[in-house]
């Protein structure tokens, strides 16, 4: 599956304004500086107030807006029309930052989903390129990854609430769709329903999502949500301060509960309900979990490749590696006679048991883990070569074939063993910092490796000490 996403840099943009215009407008109050007028137009918010209030603004934006800078002012009567702006290199640092937290959070979703060797990174400005091998379910996939999952939770306006179906909306207010599921027939279906704009709790302060079953909540799942100490506290105010009331438990403007609080709750744990499937609750926790991504993204471009293309690129990485293990075979059975037999017989094993790890592990097979296979081919064989040379060393000096097969196995171990830490460690630092198909090289190298130790040294020794022991041959076929 080869995704281009684009984030909504606009949308982005409009997000943090109305954050920043909030949180100011409420600050003002708090701190009793009294305006006469506010408002908010693409990247700057505009404050209007009266002369003698203009020191009051200056330290509050001194002190708890230090990246907002003043921008044109202008008097009309005793009035001050003040703009502050975001400064042009903020500005580009947020967009950087928005490309690479968003790479990192679609990262996480993916690996928590389960794909192997997923290809994740920045493409442009503002472009992500995702690709992913072996994915059952693309559309399921796709909805996890492109979820902007901004969790708020908002006061549900009671006293108002039935102006939603004349469509009268006061200020400060808004009609979101909520979502319920009929457990009899499993249909979703939504409603409206009248929420305060104004956020009292968002996502930001989460720090675990887990979906569990049961509980008060019957057989249904649902998701369990955690907040950090700052989100527990900020939890407990605000349902010490609305009990009896509804909060509504908000995710991409769709409503999936709004429980009527009946106590303060405290330790920061909530619930989030919703008629889930399983399946469903799962994808939820892991948005939740991997963290909201910073602005909307779009999808520019979706190719999936289907299994004949898909199968037609392995089968043409195994038809080499298969010709690549056979002209290897034919030739330590020509250079080496029978020794390269016992050879051969080891590398089989090493293959087998290698294609037995990656059954274990579950692996999806790729061109990289194709090409991993080769080189530890290669590796198992030159053991081999190393076991071989020593041994036609030891027949040269006068030694009888058991005592040059012993030795020949004895000296070669060290320069194997060197050879194939050595490898290893590559490997290792291959996994640590490498992306997708280089992790999934990676892990093919340290398996065979570990492999190769066993069947190269330990599995052909055994067959030479079961010929010799069975056969005492006074010559050897090497």
């Amino acid at each position: 599956m080869h995704l281009l996403l684009e984030l909504d840099m606009v949308k982005m943009m409009e997000n943090m304004v109305d954050r920043k215009f909030n949180a100011l407008k409420d600050a003002m109050i708090r701190d009793g500086v009294r305006f006469v007028g506010l408002d908010k137009k693409e990247a700057a918010i505009t404050v209007s107030i009266k002369a003698e209030q203009k020191e009051k603004l200056y330290n509050l934006v001194g002190k708890e807006f230090s990246d907002l800078k003043a921008g044109a002012t202008k008097t009309d009567g005793d009035t001050l029309h003040m703009e502050l702006l975001l400064p042009e290199k903020e500005l580009v640092n947020l967009k950087s930052n928005a490309v690479r937290q968003a790479l990192e959070t679609i990262r996480n979703r993916i690996d928590q989903f389960g794909v192997s060797e997923p290809v994740i990174v920045k493409q442009g400005e503002n472009q992500i390129l995702v690709q992913l091998p072996g994915v059952e379910d693309p559309q399921r996939a796709l909805e996890l990854i492109g979820r902007t999952a901004q969790l708020e939770f908002k006061l549900v306006d009671e006293e108002n609430i039935g102006n939603v179906t004349t469509g009268s909306v006061p200020d400060g207010d808004e009609i979101v769709a909520m979502r319920s599921r009929n457990r009899d027939t499993g249909i979703a279906t939504t409603t409206p329903i009248l929420l305060k704009k104004q956020a009292l709790l968002t996502g930001e302060l989460l720090t675990d999502a887990a979906v569990k079953i049961g509980g008060e909540f019957g057989n249904e799942p649902y998701v369990a949500i955690e907040f950090n100490s700052e989100g527990a506290r900020i939890f407990d105010k605000i349902t010490g301060e609305n009990v009896g009331k509804r909060i509504a438990i908000v995710l991409d403007n769709t409503v999936y509960s709004a429980p009527v609080v009946k106590e303060r709750i405290g330790g920061g744990k909530a619930s989030i309900t919703g008629g889930f499937s399983l399946e469903e609750a799962k994808d939820l926790a892991i948005v939740l979990r991997a963290g909201a991504l910073p602005a909307p993204v779009k999808v520019v471009q979706n190719i999936t490749i289907g299994p004949t293309l898909g199968q037609d690129s392995v089968n043409k990485g195994i038809h080499a590696t298969l010709l690549g293990g056979l002209l290897v075979i034919t030739f330590m059975i020509v250079y080496y006679r029978f020794s390269g037999v016992i050879a051969n017989l080891a590398l089989v094993f090493n293959l087998i048991y290698l294609l037995g790890a990656f059954s274990a592990l579950k692996a999806t097979m790729t061109l990289p883990g194709i090409a991993g296979i080769a080189l530890t081919i290669g590796m198992g064989v030159d053991s081999n070569v190393l076991i071989f040379e020593r041994i036609r060393e030891e027949l040269r000096l006068g030694k009888t074939v058991r005592a040059a097969v012993d030795a020949g196995y004895q000296k070669a171990w060290v320069a194997i063993f060197d050879s194939h830490v050595t490898t290893l460690i590559t490997a290792c630092v291959l996994f640590m910092f490498g992306t997708g198909p280089i992790k999934g090289f990676a892990i093919t190298l340290i398996i065979g490796m570990i492999i190769n130790l066993f069947t190269a040294v330990m599995g052909s020794k055994a067959v030479f000490d079961l010929i010799l022991m069975k056969y005492k041959p006074r010559t050897l076929s090497i």
